[in-house]
């Protein structure tokens, strides 16, 4: 019962009475006011939950690409975000010079943050440019899979047995070789 009321609230595009049975006016909402309608319905919902922050009910269980996307899109609902891209790229460049700049240092809790923060911003670069952090990476992840793998069948040693230089000039033929399929 809890999750059909859910539907129904969250989903009033869908349901516009708000009810199962009936079918809605024929009048078809566009995407935008389908999220903004969706953003003041989870703010009723915040609301009645007695949260007081916008970024309250934003689960601590997510995977962490995913929570960082989700932290940021919420915090842009309010005006909290560069107006385009050209920001972040700016904002990119800054957090890779304060993890160079700690890097020379032997503090790895403020290593660990600057590369956090480095992360944080990629992941706003790539809700900007309108993809999902956590898909990207899991491609990414694809990719280098299938290039290691083609490395191993390239080699004619064990790639543990080989030399950086060999390893680098693997990787560049597996590259080449699987270029069609990246």
């Amino acid at each position: 019962d809890n999750i059909v009321r859910k539907l129904l609230r969250r989903h009033p595009h869908v349901f516009p009475d708000g009810v199962l049975e009936r079918p809605g006016n024929g009048r078809h909402a566009s995407e935008q006011e389908i999220k903004a309608r969706w953003e003041e319905i989870k703010a009723e919902e915040r609301a009645g939950k007695a949260q007081t922050g916008i970024l309250d009910d934003i689960p601590q269980s997510l995977p962490a690409l995913t929570r960082a996307q989700k932290l940021q899109k919420r915090a842009a609902t309010i005006g909290f975000d560069w107006p385009s891209v050209d920001g972040v790229l700016e904002k990119l460049t800054e957090e890779r010079a304060e993890l160079e700049e700690v890097l020379h240092s032997n503090d790895r809790e403020a290593q660990a943050e600057e590369l956090g923060d480095l992360l944080f911003v990629a992941v706003n670069l790539a809700r900007h440019l309108g993809f999902d952090a956590e898909t990207v990476l899991r491609d990414s992840n694809r990719k280098f899979e299938r290039r290691f793998r083609e490395m191993e069948q390239l080699s004619a040693k064990h790639l543990r047995e080989q030399c950086p230089a060999t390893l680098e000039s693997l990787w560049e033929e597996a590259k080449r070789r699987l270029k069609s399929a990246d």
